[in-house]
């Protein structure tokens, strides 16, 4: 079996990306199996994910992703961007559309570039602060909002943000990465709190309205960039009154910067807004059980010009 892929990211995120669409036979392959090979940095591809574009009975167009260690996610921001431009030019060509994933609708659209000729989309993502994947100690209210959790940190206070997918958000003065490998390897053992694990987020408030986040992403690891974890620290930081509502949110990571504009209108959501860029086109090829990559076609100027794009933003 041979399929095409893209090598694609978004924000630094970094996916291979298939059209189960175009190619049925998809339906025959192990995608656990395909994510974890696809993304060994070494004997693949390399990436934090694999995206699956697919369409359901009644028509509609959705993503499925699955992490490197072969799990699925709910619900991936900076990913479903990708799958929004590939599902966009490929088939619905329009600019606003509805997208699925984990049996939930995105409104998302395609929108004014966040940067000179870098592709960009937006969704819209409903935020919930309250999940069955939340068991540590809730307020009156039923949310846990700037509350410690001390079993994972003695000081940390930390906000819970559900957006399809479990994450917990905490405010800090500086970042250290060696201390968020360690809340997000903790995580792991607080099955009592945690049952299905949860995706961990420092940030730093810059200043008014523009924040830096990284984060510790359940199955994968701590990554340049997830746009869920943008999508909650910038909610957790406008229900902090760090940042406003209604307002653009520069949320900056280290794989670049996506915008996010958090709103209370019709219910808590957030738009995650932001690239969406092709790194190379390549071929997949399965033969008893193992599969092989090969690169078709470099596109290369979308690459310099997103490189360009996260120059400008250590010049700011």
């Amino acid at each position: 079996m041979t399929v095409e892929f893209i090598k694609c990211h978004g924000s630094g995120n970094g996916f291979v990306m298939v059209d189960s669409v175009a190619q049925p036979t998809l339906a025959e392959c192990d995608l656990a199996a395909l994510s974890r090979a696809a993304c060994d940095r070494v004997r693949g591809i390399g990436a934090d994910g694999l995206l699956v574009l697919v369409r359901n009975a009644e028509g509609v167009y959705g993503m499925r992703m699955l992490n490197p260690d072969g799990s699925e996610a709910e619900m991936c921001g900076n990913g479903i961007r990708c799958i929004a431009r590939l599902a966009a030019e490929r088939y619905l060509h329009c600019d606003d559309f509805v997208l699925t994933s984990g049996g939930r609708l995105y409104p998302t659209r395609h929108t004014e570039d966040i940067f000179p000729s870098v592709p960009t989309f937006g969704s819209t993502i409903g935020v919930r602060l309250w999940s069955d994947d939340f068991r540590m100690h809730l307020s009156e209210s039923g949310d846990h909002i700037d509350r410690p959790i001390p079993e994972l940190h003695p000081s940390l206070r930390w906000t819970a943000i559900c957006v399809g997918n479990p994450h917990i958000v905490a405010r800090t003065e500086h970042i250290d990465l060696r201390l968020l490998d360690e809340l997000g390897k903790r995580v792991t053992t607080l099955k009592e709190i945690f049952p299905n694990g949860v995706n961990v987020s420092l940030v730093e408030v810059r200043e008014r309205n523009r924040i830096f986040v990284a984060t510790y992403e359940r199955g994968a690891g701590i990554t340049p960039s997830c746009g869920t974890a943008m999508t909650s620290s910038a909610t957790a930081m406008a229900l902090l009154g760090e940042c406003d509502y209604d307002t653009v949110i520069d949320t900056l990571n280290r794989g670049g910067a996506v915008r996010c504009i958090c709103s209370r209108h019709n219910g808590l959501h957030t738009t995650l807004i932001g690239n969406a860029t092709y790194e190379f086109v390549g071929q997949m090829t399965m033969e008893n059980g193992e599969f092989h990559f090969s690169v078709e076609r470099e596109e290369e100027y979308e690459r310099e010009v997103y490189a360009q794009f996260t120059k400008s933003l250590n010049n700011r």
